[in-house]
């Protein structure tokens, strides 16, 4: 069983910025996407970025382009999420989640991700 478990959420001002990241244990086969969602108050759960886990490839909503990296560390079966210049829109619940199947690219749609972290908290004020 795959479970995803997210940490490094906080409350921040406007500009700062903040890593998440995300533990990965019971994968073992590392050929799938990675991805990371956000829901904020009142929202719909949106996009947020994705890396395929063994090619490297990356992609991003352009809320978050030139903002925001993610990466995957093999050593540590973790991928981070990077946000930098942080905006007060940017306050959502932060959700890591991966495919249950291998799956096209780019994969970015939340029916494609099977497995899904509890979420961490991000609040930016301005």
């Amino acid at each position: 069983q795959v479970q995803l478990v997210e940490s490094g959420g906080g409350l921040v001002q406007a500009g700062e910025s903040l890593r998440l990241s995300c533990a990965v244990s019971g994968r073992t086969y590392k050929n799938y996407a990675m991805g990371w969602f956000r829901q904020a108050p009142g929202k719909e759960r949106e996009f947020v970025a994705a890396i395929h886990w063994s090619s490297g490839l990356l992609y991003y909503a352009d809320s978050v382009k030139g903002r925001f990296t993610i990466s995957r560390d093999n050593a540590q079966n973790t991928v981070s999420l990077q946000m930098n210049s942080l905006k007060p829109e940017d306050t959502a619940d932060y959700y890591c989640a991966t495919p249950n199947r291998l799956a096209g690219w780019p994969i970015n749609r939340e029916f494609e991700f099977y497995y899904w972290g509890q979420g961490t908290q991000v609040t930016v004020s301005s």
